[in-house]
């Protein structure tokens, strides 16, 4: 059975997802980079993007767990990339290079149509204008009984959670103040959701949490 699940979701102590004034030199928002610490030096990462072996242990469990039996993703539009209305033109495909690390269909929530793009190692972007329970559909149709992973930004997230939609969300809390940028919670009751935690491991860069939503 397909579950639609967060996966690796890291937050700062003070609640951020994401940092403020996202650009080219900075995709994850000024101080962004500082949520993944705990991400990029593992194995898992390191493989996907071609720079070694990496650290393995419960970091890495939890990164590479995140991979595993996923046949779709859905990504905000600020996931994609910095480019902000109408497309000026389809010289943009993503911040991955010609091959970005998905390998399954992966369907980009946005206002503005643009044609999909098929990517180097099995990745194809498909551009969704008709909201969340779209892309849900078309990425579960594709996923072929595999998960969906809705990989953010927050507000993505918060629109999948407010519609009960998810079943499961694996946050790594990190060890950082970001001070401003874009909270992951912000009008989201969990509790009121039906959501409870089911896991937490400490290590020596983040706080995993596993929650997941009771079944109604």
């Amino acid at each position: 059975m397909t579950r639609v699940r967060v996966d690796s979701f890291t937050v700062s102590l003070d609640g951020y997802g994401a940092g403020p004034s996202q650009s080219i030199d900075e995709p994850l928002g000024v101080g962004g980079k500082e949520l993944h610490q705990w991400f990029i030096p593992t194995r898992t990462f390191q493989r996907l993007h071609g720079a070694g072996e990496g650290s393995t242990g419960v970091d890495d469990d939890f990164a590479a767990r995140g991979f595993q039996n996923v046949g779709a993703w859905i990504l905000g539009r600020n996931m994609f990339g910095p480019v902000r209305g109408p497309w000026p033109d389809l010289s943009w495909k993503g911040w991955w290079g010609d091959n970005p690390p998905y390998h399954v269909p992966v369907f980009v929530l946005t206002h503005f149509p643009r044609p999909p793009i098929d990517m180097e190692g099995g990745t194809t972007f498909h551009f969704v204008t008709d909201g969340i329970h779209t892309a849900l559909q078309q990425a579960r149709d594709a996923a072929q009984g595999m998960d969906v992973r809705i990989g953010g930004g927050p507000d993505v997230i918060r629109q999948y959670l407010r519609a009960g939609l998810i079943d499961e969300l694996h946050l790594a809390i990190a060890p950082v103040l970001l001070g401003r940028g874009e909270r992951l919670f912000d009008g989201v009751d969990l509790r009121a959701l039906g959501y409870e935690c089911v896991q937490w491991v400490a290590t020596e860069k983040a706080m995993h949490v596993v929650l997941q939503r009771a079944r109604r």
